[in-house]
């Protein structure tokens, strides 16, 4: 995670931009007013995120994801193929 300043970011915003996306990570743009600080991401984390959060928002299946992590960390997962429309 990078952290730059709001005048850092306005001048350069194209470059800070391109390495959110090279990195696949945050940059906090800090601001030193009271308003707050703000993060820029890149599409693809924000709706890994999103869907991260929609997942685990119900407690079941927070409970049945956790469930299959630590079955497969304990070697007990077992792959399957993948079904086509064809069959």
């Amino acid at each position: 995670m990078k952290v730059v300043t709001y005048s850092h970011a306005r001048n350069a915003l194209k470059s800070v931009l391109d390495e959110v996306l090279q990195d696949a990570d945050v940059t906090i743009i800090s601001r030193r007013d009271a308003e707050g600080d703000a993060v820029v991401m890149s599409l693809d984390h924000y709706n890994s995120l999103m869907e991260t959060l929609h997942l685990l928002s119900t407690p079941a299946n927070a409970e049945a994801l956790a469930r299959a992590i630590q079955q497969d960390r304990a070697g007990q997962a077992q792959g399957r193929e993948l079904l086509t429309g064809d069959s």
